[in-house]
């Protein structure tokens, strides 16, 4: 399942700015009304240093978002192998050029990245999420000098493995969603699922399955800030079929989500009969590390 697979333990951080999280602990047994939440809906996120921030939503506060109007947006998902014996000024030295890469390449919209909090079945432990406006800014940015010196030079000597997925998807046509700025993006948890549908499947199921989990993600204003999913076009990583990525307003929300009946009851039915593997991992976000400022 994939539950099972999210509650693996994290890997301990070191990072001064890229806090972890405790495992999260999903009940077999019990299942979650989420619906519940959307009509009211307080949470307490405890951050580094003891700060505190709690905030509320409703589905009320998010319909003053037209989300009718759309915008086209292109993302960018590098997931990283570190070594082993990564030591944590090499570590802080490595995040610390991807996430500044951003001032010296025009093109990028937003960017988050740090480290994978749970295990996952090829061994990935950083993630690196990037928006860009165009599929011609995203290729600019992969031949950018800059970007390939700080690939050689900050990424590489540290790292075994990258994987590269991109997509093109939607988001609401307002400056803070496009850009992901704003308080609601100040924190949270990253959640980056890559899908490989199996090969015989049709268009036709994969479709429904996607626009089952696109519907899902929109009724939870107050477990989920954005998502975004589509079809990978990167030749170099077709072993995935489709890119997800959703942010989730804290720890709590995206433990309730993914242990959520109706999460749960999506997956089994939509997604499991034609789905041939997946690699779910998620991150904590920080102010530093989230946006475009």
């Amino acid at each position: 399942m994939l539950t099972q697979t999210l509650a693996s333990n994290p890997f301990p951080n070191s990072l001064t700015y890229f806090h972890r999280q405790k495992p999260l602990l999903f009940s077999p047994s019990g299942s979650l009304n989420v619906s519940r939440v959307n009509e009211a809906m307080s949470m307490r996120l405890s951050r580094g240093r003891n700060c505190r921030m709690t905030f509320s939503a409703s589905k009320e506060q998010s319909s003053s978002v037209n989300v009718e109007k759309k915008r086209k947006v292109v993302e960018h998902i590098c997931l990283l192998k570190a070594k082993t014996d990564l030591s944590e000024e090499e570590e802080k030295d490595m995040l610390d050029y991807l996430y500044t890469s951003q001032y010296q390449m025009g093109g990028i919209v937003a960017i988050s990245l740090g480290r994978i909090s749970n295990q996952n079945v090829e061994d990935h432990t950083h993630a690196v999420f990037m928006r860009f406006q165009r599929k011609e800014d995203l290729a600019k940015f992969y031949e950018n000098p800059f970007y390939l010196r700080v690939l050689k030079d900050n990424v590489t000597p540290y790292c075994h493995g990258l994987l590269n997925v991109d997509y093109e998807s939607e988001v609401e046509d307002d400056i803070l969603l496009i850009f992901r700025k704003g308080e609601e993006f100040n924190f949270g948890v990253e959640f980056v699922l890559l899908i490989a549908f199996v090969e015989s499947a049709v268009n036709e199921p994969i479709e429904d399955a996607l626009a089952s989990l696109r519907k899902l993600t929109t009724e939870f204003p107050s477990l989920i800030v954005q998502s975004t999913q589509g079809s990978n076009f990167n030749l170099s990583s077709k072993e995935y079929t489709h890119g997800v990525v959703i942010r989730f307003r804290s720890s709590e929300a995206f433990e309730i989500f993914m242990g959520s009946s109706e999460y749960k009851n999506m997956w089994s039915i939509k997604f499991q009969p034609i789905t041939r593997k997946t690699l779910p991992i998620h991150f904590c976000v920080d102010p530093v590390g989230t946006e475009i400022m």
